[in-house]
């Protein structure tokens, strides 16, 4: 009887005000919701205050479109989805059996499709639940769009930002209307680990599904005022119990003992239903609240405020949310990074900063940015930033300890070659300082051993024209959850690289390695003395190689066949220096030589790591040079300076 006068009002409000996207907007239409939608209106109006009606409209098929095209994708949003499918509203008959659960999967996995940036997130399954019991499924999906993307911005993610900001909103909100309770807990943090889920779920799951489509049909109708000013009347109801508690805990089973008191006594559903889904523990023991007699409370106490102060407040407390986020990221990944490098944790700091920045001027000045086209917020906090190759290759040259080396634009590069350790062309922060800490904190056998790879595939090989293979897609189409697991095996699983697990270095990647070293030793005060120091090692390294490859091939080949060897060895070891000036030539004749016969083949030659370590060992103009300290602050305090003015010039 109550459900046939709820539908009689709103058909007299509908012959007065119209119907549909023609109906005007009045304080009686308020009334009506305050009161209760009935059952069989509940779809559509929702359809109507939440503007889905129109979106649904203007993009016909397209649902069915999304349900085919993710029909079948295996991602990490689907994989979540099935294990959420069956804790969604379990306790309803429309979800125990696979009619309830088809759509629900149909309905998540067409939007984790459309919006890969958020995917899926715990709280919509029960969100897009409730809404399959009143919509359709095509409608549903569209109430979900509205939600996600329009009525609460921000909230369906990994770092849940809107959330967070309405939390802070309703903070507020407290200490204006509920001074009383502010005395008595001055840390409302309390409040806001205890309203996250009244928030997500549009108290969904705090109430029981036959009070809680009430809250949902003011939400659809206000907004996110709706939502704050219930929760201003929950706490204005337990205010006296909640005073008087002696901590959190008793906070908390003090709120949850009234929301299982709320009852709905306009719902249509048997009061078995109503049972089985409220959970009667100790219930009986406490008086019932009636939730639109709550909700009317919530208008009359609380409803003065207007839905651009509620905006004005989420714009405030925004910036100092997404503040305190950073400052937890950054310590987050401070601490990551910090027991793999021997950088202090004042030096990561400024680094951090460094590289951040670096990141956002990417993303302002290049509107391509392989930084800004692949950031992705869902990603762990050691992906969020990263920087191309561009980006990198000015970020080093700031901070690389080598201030007169020549040919930096090469040596950036191959640095970002060598450290790319999954080649998807960024390179994340803990990559950058590791590098650095190499440079500026390694042994002179660890420094050397990074510029002997420099020079080994796949920071040499590959063309040296600074193209990057383009960055992967971030969540989107399929993820090959075995590779994932594979890498993180092998990750657990690898071990510490040592000098005998190094590839030789061939003969034009040693002539680029001894160039390597004039570059970097070029402008040095010592730089006379270390020049002819490079020259006794590579032609000693030359007539060693030269020894060795006489003595087997006098016995493998008559004598004759030796000539032509021997006759090569004075051109090789002449001067390094011009030899190194023409590395292009050099590897020209070695790729011809290693197509001809035995006879050519032999003119071939290479190095160890610990041949060249050793012969470099015992020059100590080199080893003094790489062991010489290097203040890392000076450069981290010039860097952020010529950081801005570098851009600027530009």
């Amino acid at each position: 009887l109550k459900e046939k006068m709820k539908e009689q009002s709103w058909n007299i409000h509908f012959s007065e005000y119209g119907r549909g996207t023609s109906m005007f907007f009045t304080r009686k239409t308020r009334d009506l919701i305050v009161r209760g939608v009935p059952e069989s209106l509940r779809g559509e109006l929702w359809m109507l205050f939440s503007g889905a009606v129109n979106d649904m409209a203007a993009h016909p098929g397209y649902y069915t479109e999304l349900v085919e095209q993710s029909l079948g994708n295996s991602t990490l949003a689907t994989d979540e989805i099935e294990r959420d499918l069956h804790r969604s509203l379990p306790e309803h008959p429309a979800f125990q059996s696979d009619t309830g659960i088809s759509a629900l999967r149909r309905v998540l996995t067409a939007y984790a499709y459309r919006n890969p940036k958020i995917g899926y997130c715990q709280a919509m399954n029960i969100l897009t639940s409730v809404l399959l019991l009143y919509a359709k499924e095509e409608e549903a999906f569209w109430l979900l769009v509205a939600v996600c993307e329009r009525m609460l911005p921000d909230y369906f993610n990994r770092r849940i930002i809107g959330a967070l900001v309405d939390q802070a909103v309703f903070e507020d909100l407290i200490r204006e209307n509920l001074p009383q309770l502010v005395e008595h807990m001055t840390d409302l943090s309390f409040f806001s680990s205890v309203s996250l889920s009244w928030f997500l779920t549009l108290f969904i799951s705090v109430l029981p599904i036959e009070s809680a489509v009430n809250v949902v049909d003011c939400f659809f109708y206000d907004g996110i005022k709706a939502i704050l000013q219930l929760g201003l009347a929950v706490l204005d109801f337990n205010l006296e119990a909640l005073i008087t508690c002696n901590d959190d805990a008793e906070a908390v089973t003090i709120l949850n003992r009234f929301f299982d008191s709320v009852t709905n006594k306009d719902s249509p559903l048997p009061p078995t239903v109503q049972q089985a889904s409220v959970g009667n523990n100790e219930q009986a023991s406490h008086i019932s609240v009636d939730i639109s007699e709550l909700i009317q409370e919530a208008y009359e106490k609380y409803g003065h405020f207007r839905s651009e102060e509620v905006e004005s407040s989420r714009k405030r407390n925004k910036l100092h949310v997404i503040q305190t986020l950073e400052d937890t990221t950054k310590q987050n990944v401070i601490r990551v990074v910090s027991q793999e490098v021997q950088f202090t944790t004042s030096q990561l700091d400024d680094l951090y900063n460094l590289f951040k920045r670096q990141h956002f001027l990417s993303c302002y000045w290049t509107m391509k940015s392989p930084a800004l086209l692949h950031h992705d917020p869902s990603l762990a906090y050691l992906e969020q930033y990263q920087l191309g190759f561009q980006q990198f290759s000015e970020l080093f040259f700031l901070l690389e300890p080598w201030a007169f080396c020549a040919s930096k634009s090469t040596l950036s590069l191959w640095v970002f070659r060598l450290i790319d350790e999954n080649q998807d062309g960024l390179i994340n922060f803990r990559e950058f300082c590791c590098a650095l800490d190499t440079l500026y904190g390694g042994s002179f056998t660890n420094k050397l051993k990074f510029l002997f790879k420099l020079h080994l595939p796949p920071a040499f090989d590959l063309p040296e024209d600074g193209v990057i293979r383009k960055s992967p897609e971030r969540g989107r189409g399929k993820v090959d959850l075995q590779a994932y697991l594979k890498q993180w095996q092998n990750e657990i699983l690898k071990k510490e690289e040592t000098i005998k697990d190094l590839p030789r270095i061939n003969q034009a990647q040693f002539i680029q390695f001894s160039k390597t070293l004039y570059n970097i030793f070029h402008g040095d005060p010592e730089e006379e003395s270390l020049y002819r120091a490079v020259a006794h090692v590579t032609s000693l390294l030359l007539r060693m190689e030269e020894v060795g490859r006489r003595l087997q091939e006098s016995s493998s080949l008559p004598r004759e066949a030796t000539k032509p060897a021997s006759t090569t060895a004075p051109v090789e070891a002449s001067s390094t220096k011009e030899a190194s000036s023409k590395p292009e030539t050099s590897d020209a004749s070695s790729s011809h030589n290693s197509q001809e016969g035995a006879e050519q083949s032999s003119t071939d030659w290479s190095f160890s790591f610990e041949q060249v370590l050793a012969s470099l060992l015992n020059e100590p103009a080199i080893v003094g040079f790489f062991e010489r300290h290097v203040h890392i602050q000076t450069k981290l305090g010039q860097a952020r300076v010529a950081q801005l003015k570098l851009k600027a010039n530009k």
